[in-house]
């Protein structure tokens, strides 16, 4: 009788503990929780537009015959478009932000941290009106009117949610930092994430507002911005090169800060590298334009300087940007003790992806390339979000420690950024190839070269980094929660 109470006590007391555990989260003003909670959902994203990466890969196989309906294939193009920014992306950079910067600026808490949370929330409402509104054939290029309003909403929602977000970690480092930091010696990876807030909150209310235009537009008459064929047009600069280039600074400024820790230095030419975080934040000035700007050797020399500055501007000048990073990285590990810690793999990977699509962006934008319109774009796109995605477990494996208190073993993290760095070669760069295929048909389309080659080397690349994904997810679960508990400064003390 004893143990029959005993055990119905225990069960009673165990569903009280397990909603009190949700509804800790669900109100957390723990900055680190907010964070968690940010790279936990994007998770779902990346597993997302992984998953339409291998739906259309297999679909282009086969030029000739055609799995799904026109209307199936715009909506996939729509979610892998969107959710590569708007879903992994944006709450990438915010959540490790939100997750790290506070500890390292010596503060106790991130400044509105209740902003922040709303922020969280507005962006993951908006992320599920997003994903049912083009489920329901909405979206850029949908069939039901309904469901484009929808869709516009979504993404309206999740935009304020990412300014609030940006706007408590801009606080947090002009207003929390400890007594006698100054804003020019946070560490790099702070230092990164507030240019890259600062360019978000200066750059995404102009796409708000845009976007409220064409939401409004399309809801009454469709007069003005073009209904549903405008959102490219007057949207798509929001989720496409060179302001996807803002929402990597954080992984940029990761390996900024890895480096010197691997080598135990302090960074050479400290001014340089705050120098080369900053100049990949000029992309943000194509705001101004909301146009891509293509250089076009053609006419006169004034004519041809004319279109090579406002290229070279956006364009070329955050590519700058990210090689002064990557040279002053290697400088410091050259003249340090050149030992490797595991989360410098993944990211130092990461980076070079990234590196390599927006490097591929420059190019596209040159018009004698003719590349505007191929799959050339898509593989840019592919590049920079699969090395965020190197990044962001380098970032894991990296703060773990003082998130968790745990570590992930050295030889997960190693391995699966390598298998990445594959993953995200077969997935884009064929791609580049590939350049006289169009990006928006997946059938019925013809040109010379091996077409079911490249297109069946794109599937398994995604595949590949699908098995990566849910590797990391499982490892990150498993480690994290029981695996070696370490100390804070695990890494300095190696």
């Amino acid at each position: 009788m004893n143990t029959v109470n005993s055990t119905a006590t225990s069960g009673n007391a165990s569903a009280p503990s397990a909603l009190g555990t949700v509804a800790n989260w669900i109100t957390t003003t723990d900055h680190k929780k907010i964070g968690r909670l940010f790279v936990g959902a994007s998770a779902l994203w990346m597993l997302i537009i992984v998953g339409v990466g291998v739906a259309l890969g297999i679909e282009r196989i086969a030029s000739d015959s055609a799995i799904f309906n026109s209307n199936s294939v715009t909506q996939l193009f729509a979610i892998l478009r969107t959710g590569a920014t708007f879903g992994v992306l944006l709450p990438l950079a915010l959540g490790f932000g939100i997750a790290v910067v506070p500890t390292q600026v010596g503060s106790k808490s991130l400044s509105f941290v209740r902003l922040a949370m709303f922020g969280f929330y507005a962006w993951l409402i908006g992320s599920g009106l997003v994903i049912g509104s083009i489920i329901a054939n909405g979206g850029p290029g949908g069939g039901n009117s309904q469901m484009v309003d929808l869709y516009l909403m979504g993404v309206g929602v999740g935009l304020v949610g990412v300014i609030a977000a940006s706007v408590s970690l801009v606080t947090t480092v002009l207003t929390s930092r400890r007594t006698g930091l100054s804003l020019l010696e946070i560490p790099m990876f702070s230092w990164s994430v507030f240019v890259a807030a600062i360019s978000i909150v200066l750059t995404l209310p102009v796409l708000l507002g845009s976007l409220i235009y064409v939401a409004v537009d399309h809801h009454y008459g469709r007069l003005v911005f073009g209904g549903n064929d405008g959102i490219d047009m007057w949207l798509g600069w929001g989720f496409s090169q060179p302001q996807t280039f803002l929402y990597v600074i954080p992984a940029i400024g990761l390996l900024a800060e890895l480096a010197p820790v691997a080598a135990r230095i302090r960074q050479p030419l400290r001014g340089a590298m705050l120098v080369g975080v900053g100049l990949v934040s000029t992309a943000m000035f194509g705001t101004v334009t909301q146009t891509s700007h293509m250089f076009v050797w053609g006419g006169t020399l004034s004519d041809k300087l004319k279109s090579a500055i406002p290229y070279a501007w956006f364009n070329l000048l955050p590519v700058l940007g990210v090689v002064i990073v990557i040279l002053l990285s290697l400088l410091a590990i050259q003249k340090g003790k050149k030992r490797l810690i595991a989360p410098l793999v993944p990211t130092f990977l990461g980076v070079g992806m990234i590196v390599v699509g927006m490097a591929g962006n420059a190019v596209q934008m040159i018009d004698s390339a003719k590349l505007s319109g191929s799959v050339f774009e898509e593989a840019a796109v592919t590049y920079i979000a699969y090395g965020a995605m190197l990044c962001a477990w380098g970032a894991i494996s990296y703060f773990g420690p003082a998130l968790w208190g745990r570590k992930i073993p050295d030889s997960s993290v190693i391995g699966i950024g390598a298998l990445g760095l594959f993953a995200t070669v077969f997935a884009a760069f064929p791609y580049y190839l590939a350049k006289d295929q169009v990006a928006s048909e997946v059938s019925d389309f013809d040109y010379s070269g091996p077409q079911a080659a490249f297109n069946t080397a794109v599937s398994l690349g995604h595949v590949l980094m699908l098995f990566c994904l849910l590797s990391a997810i499982a490892i990150s679960i498993k480690s994290l929660s029981s695996g070696e508990i370490v100390n804070a400064d695990v890494w300095s003390d190696q």
